[in-house]
């Protein structure tokens, strides 16, 4: 199966981070891809930009950002989507992202991603928000599923049922982060696997992988270990459905060296592997 737009499965990559730096400059380790976060290269000048221009020349490129907040009732940011639009250019992005949230309010960033009112307000406002930043930087947008720990109680329907219909009403992509919907089914207890196969499977054109911390009573998405196995087997259902794309491990605290990152996305593999080969092949597996 295909995506919506025939963007390229760029296979397993991890984030690009500046403690890997060195090693990624002088190793050349052998990773598909690299997903740069938009906001660390916005702004500056000097060694991250030279770093970053190097990368791109050896490896494929995706952006992902934090700070578009599309579902804020503040106007839309023109000038960070004139700067984002740029460094599209720049690193000669396959696509570029950011979450479904909302991330402040009256010109105010709290540099979290909070979680959105699941109405139709809400939808008909984040509809036409996508489709206005698409316009802008002449591709278009991928939004990322977040992890929550509340929820409004003023919402009229789930998550995944607002994700699919703005995804299929504003023609935007979807980042399916396979982790954060088993840590908001835990924290909000619903069934992971309705919310998987509840979402348009033509609209996904890139995974998220990464660990978390379980609290017991709630799990929080630290992004700082290896991926559970639960997650591991929503990843598993979700590419059955998807076909392959685009697969990020993602580690970003407490970071180990660049090899253990690597080796954590290349148990994508098995599952990809297991997807593309003869039917009677993997019912033997």
């Amino acid at each position: 199966m295909s995506n919506r737009w025939n963007l390229p499965d760029l296979g397993i990559g991890v984030g690009l981070r500046t403690v890997h730096f060195p090693h990624i400059l002088s190793a050349r380790p052998q990773v598909e891809w690299f997903e740069v976060l938009s906001e660390n290269f916005m702004d500056t000048e000097g060694r991250p930009l030279r770093v970053l221009d190097q990368v791109v020349e050896r490896y494929p490129i995706a952006l992902h950002g934090v700070s578009l907040s599309i579902g804020s009732t503040d106007p839309l940011d023109f000038e960070y989507l004139k700067k984002l639009k740029a460094l599209a250019g720049r690193t000669r992005a396959h696509w570029v992202s950011d979450h479904l949230c909302w991330t402040g309010v009256m010109g105010r960033n709290v540099h979290d991603l909070l979680p959105m009112p699941y109405s139709e307000e809400a939808l008909a406002h984040t509809i036409a928000r996508v489709r206005t930043v698409s316009e802008v930087l002449e591709r278009p947008l991928v939004l990322e599923n977040p992890s929550s720990y509340v929820e409004f109680a003023q919402s009229t329907m789930r998550e995944w049922e607002f994700l699919a219909r703005l995804a299929e009403d504003s023609d935007c992509g979807l980042l399916l982060d396979v982790n954060n919907v088993y840590v908001s089914a835990f924290n909000h207890g619903f069934d992971a696997n309705a919310y998987i196969d509840a979402l348009p499977a033509d609209r996904v054109v890139q995974y998220h992988l990464a660990g978390h911390t379980h609290m017991g009573t709630h799990i929080v998405d630290t992004h700082s270990d290896h991926a559970r196995p639960e997650v591991w087997e929503l990843y598993a259902r979700s590419v059955a459905r998807t076909g392959l794309v685009s697969t990020l491990y993602e580690w970003d605290e407490d970071i180990p060296e660049f090899d253990v990152v690597l080796a954590e996305a290349r148990k994508a593999a098995a599952y990809r592997a297991a997807l593309a080969a003869p039917p009677a092949l993997a019912a033997a597996r």
